[in-house]
């Protein structure tokens, strides 16, 4: 009877994890926090399937999903259209935001400081040493800038924030773009790394006199004070989901191949120089039940979960760009 009886539980066990739909991702740490939302959400409202996201870092999240070891993956750095042919996957973009320089300079507060586009390239560059140096003073002249070391925090890890980042220096800076050019993973020319966007903030928050970039978001959790950045325009502009929204404006979705799109350094007044999409990457060999969880996950995320991301200072997909993921989708 006992016998009987564990046969008949271990049967029910099997039918209760084969109706359960579980999916894996992961990758890139500049939407993490809206991830992490969305699963969680989705997965209440739909108790018999289970997603979960990883933030690795987007470098990371590529070798996963081209190794097959993940069902999606997130990335901040796009493949164009041949290199998704070549890997056998396909990718779209899921949102949109800015990438933040935080600095933490004694009597300094948010937005306060304003950094050029030369004087911002000249500190990564190794050029700029110090906080009183005449070039940021001539920037900034009510503020009572210290005789302060720069310590330049960038990323150790292979990460989509970096060529966000990257990306924007090679375009400001012939300089950059020559000695270092833009990447996932650069040799950086100075500076100390923190592991993904978390990694930065922490590294920032602990060094005085220390500069580093991060997705917005992380910089606001943290409450580390964020620089003014001189845009395209010449206009030194705040982040805010206002400038990361005129700068998404600019992206012209019916004419990039592969959803591939650059958002730094866009015309416009009040757009942020630093805007970056973050893009979902998947197998086009992936099994049909797996596509069809993904599809119906992703369309939420699309819809109800657009409030989610607003609340979290991204600028959700506008609804005429959705309709023109849902082929891919």
């Amino acid at each position: 009877m006992l016998k009987k009886l564990f046969v008949i539980m271990m049967g029910l066990a099997s039918v209760s994890q084969a109706d359960e739909a579980a999916v894996t991702g992961a990758g890139a740490s500049f939407p993490a926090p809206v991830y992490r939302r969305w699963t969680y959400s989705y997965s209440e409202q739909n108790p018999g399937t289970q997603i979960t996201y990883q933030s690795v870092g987007s470098g990371a999240g590529l070798n996963q999903i081209k190794a097959g070891t993940v069902d999606f993956a997130g990335t901040d750095n796009p493949l164009t259209l041949e290199q998704q042919e070549e890997f056998g996957l396909v990718q779209f973009p899921m949102l949109t935001g800015g990438v933040v320089v935080i600095v933490n300079v004694p009597g300094v507060k948010d937005s306060q400081l304003k950094l050029s586009k030369e004087v911002l390239a000249n500190i990564y560059l190794g050029k700029i040493t110090h906080w009183n140096d005449s070039a940021i003073r001539a920037l900034n002249p009510k503020l009572r800038l210290p005789k302060l070391k720069i310590t330049v925090v960038r990323r150790s890890d292979s990460s989509g924030t970096s060529f966000i980042f990257t990306n924007y220096l090679s375009k400001i800076s012939p300089t950059w773009k020559a000695q270092v050019g833009q990447g996932s993973s650069v040799k950086w020319p100075v500076g100390i790394g923190g592991q993904k966007n978390p990694g930065v903030c922490n590294t920032v928050s602990k060094i005085k006199g220390s500069i580093g970039y991060t997705e917005y978001t992380y910089a606001v959790e943290a409450k580390l004070a964020c620089a003014c950045l001189e845009n395209a325009d010449g206009k030194f502009i705040a982040p805010s989901q206002e400038s990361f929204s005129a700068a998404a404006s600019c992206a012209d979705w019916k004419n990039a191949p592969g959803f591939y799109m650059e958002l730094t350094n866009v015309p416009g007044a009040k757009s942020w120089p630093i805007t970056g999409v973050t893009y979902i990457l998947m197998r086009k060999d992936c099994p049909a039940d797996v596509k069809s969880t993904l599809r119906n996950y992703f369309m939420w995320c699309y819809t109800e979960g657009s409030g989610m991301a607003t609340k979290l200072n991204y600028v959700a997909l506008p609804q005429d760009v959705v309709k023109l993921v849902e082929p891919t989708l």
